[in-house]
């Protein structure tokens, strides 16, 4: 068999390793954008690390960079930003302990604003007073006319 010779072997080489080195920049894009969603600026405090412009969230999106580059799980990154910022660095905590009351605790307080409402408009609810008023004859007999000719 004869070997391949000229530059296409190693054109077709260089290609291969570039688009694989391409496709493994974007499935790294991804996962670094999908766990900073999660995670709170510590800056912005309303935007997620992935959206925020300050120079922390940008500190923060290359520190998870290079710690998904170290071969460490989004788990694991995520558990030791908590244990630096606390739960409060993440967007949606966890629903244990004391959180459930945060969870609940909105909704409840709803609830029973609502039904307070409805009991109050239950027991101050007035009766309509039928006023009755003694009619003038004349108005009586047009009223008796008008009913007849309605017949």
């Amino acid at each position: 068999m004869r070997p391949i010779r000229g530059i296409f072997p190693l054109v077709l080489v260089s290609a291969c390793i570039v688009s694989q080195v391409a496709n493994a920049g974007d499935a790294m894009d991804e996962r670094v954008k999908a766990l900073t969603q999660d995670l709170r600026c510590p800056v912005c405090q309303n935007l997620s690390v992935a959206d925020s412009p300050s120079s922390m969230a940008g500190q923060m999106r290359t520190f998870v960079r290079e710690e998904l580059s170290k071969g460490k799980s989004e788990e694991e990154v995520k558990s030791y930003l908590e244990q630096k910022y606390g739960e409060w660095i993440l967007l949606d905590p966890p629903k244990r302990g004391l959180n459930w009351g945060l969870w609940i605790g909105g909704p409840a307080i709803l609830g029973f604003g609502l039904l307070a409402v409805l009991v109050w408009l239950k027991r101050h609810r007035r009766p309509i007073e039928i006023v009755s008023r003694e009619v003038s004859p004349e108005v009586s007999e047009r009223v008796r006319k008008a009913l007849k000719v309605l017949d």
